[in-house]
């Protein structure tokens, strides 16, 4: 076991899986001799050389529809775009072909590409940098969509989507880079993608969280201590452990969704609209979500008012409790 941040346990999956497996090639941006901008792919050239560790172009389309034509001949090409907000080139390459290419291909071919991205805000960056654009592949049918919690979820997961037969979309919140430091197993370990994590059981209420938000969503069950909290870490956003979810509101009755992107169409939409389908009757008041503005993210000075916060989340879960009081 080592004491690892998220960065840390990222490199060390791409690691032990590119010794694993001589197929895996690393492509995207200085990720090479520079190590990445976030240093996640740090001392990987040096050690499997630049014939499987690639610096790019500035061309995200290029490296995408590069790694799908790899991965589609038998290599296993795990791309790296800098910023959230720059996968927009690349988004025709990914909906339009990697998503497609297994049932376009009648199961002939599939894309087993990983698509590597920081995503998110708080960490004051100028714009296109501070984006949650996980909808945009959530909403696409052949894509997974894996976002991370910690260190030791970071390299469970990223292991299992290595090794997945088919495309995934791995955000790796960048507010939580270097914020945690957790025990992680210096071997190789896979978590499952598809399912959710119950982190703490409760029976009061639901707190459903992913990526750098269930940090915060662990301080406000730190904190609320009045409160019994059961707190859902996601993991996966697509497919989306459905089931976990409505186990835990039938069982509590109430719940709070927390999602950092823009709140028309997010995430907590299509979990609320799940909940009402299947576990409507269990319900003892209406659903709260904490979520970001239907704005641009706003730059440095103003950044910290569009975020979740532990008093949102906290004001959130006391109008469910106080609307179930009314209700009964």
């Amino acid at each position: 076991m080592s004491n690892m941040n998220m960065v840390e346990a990222l490199n060390d999956a791409l690691r032990l899986e590119m010794k694993r497996d001589k197929n895996i090639v690393l492509i995207g941006e200085d990720v090479g001799e520079e190590g990445g901008v976030f240093r996640v792919t740090d001392g990987l050239a040096k050690e499997f050389g630049n014939e499987r560790v690639m610096d790019s172009p500035l061309a995200e389309s290029g490296i995408v529809g590069t790694s799908i034509g790899m991965a589609v001949v038998g290599l296993k090409p795990i791309c790296e775009i800098q910023f959230e907000g720059f996968i927009f080139p690349a988004i025709d390459q990914l909906v339009s072909h990697a998503s497609r290419i297994r049932n376009r291909s009648r199961g002939r071919f599939s894309v087993p590409m990983v698509v590597r991205c920081p995503i998110g805000g708080g960490i004051k960056a100028l714009e296109h940098h501070s984006d949650s654009p996980e909808s945009y592949f959530v909403h696409t049918p052949g894509l997974k969509v894996v976002m991370p919690s910690g260190p030791y979820d970071a390299k469970g997961l990223l292991t299992s989507a290595i090794r997945d037969p088919d495309t995934v979309i791995f955000f790796e919140p960048k507010k939580i880079y270097r914020a945690i430091k957790e025990e992680v197993p210096s071997e190789s370990y896979a978590i499952p993608l598809g399912k959710a994590h119950v982190i703490k059981e409760g029976k009061d209420v639901t707190l459903i969280a992913y990526g750098a938000w269930v940090k915060t969503a662990k301080e406000v069950v730190e904190q609320m201590k009045n409160v019994d909290i059961e707190l859902i870490d996601l993991r996966t956003l697509s497919p989306l452990d459905t089931e976990t979810i409505i186990d835990s509101v039938q069982k509590t009755g109430k719940c709070v969704i927390v999602q950092e992107s823009p709140r028309t169409l997010g995430l907590a939409s299509e979990i609320i609209a799940r909940i009402n389908e299947k576990a409507f009757y269990s319900l003892e008041a209406p659903i709260e979500r904490v979520t970001g503005f239907d704005t641009i993210v706003p730059l440095r000075l103003h950044e910290e008012y569009y975020l979740p916060s532990v008093e949102k989340i906290s004001n959130a879960i006391e109008k469910v409790m106080k609307n179930a009081k009314g209700l009964s």
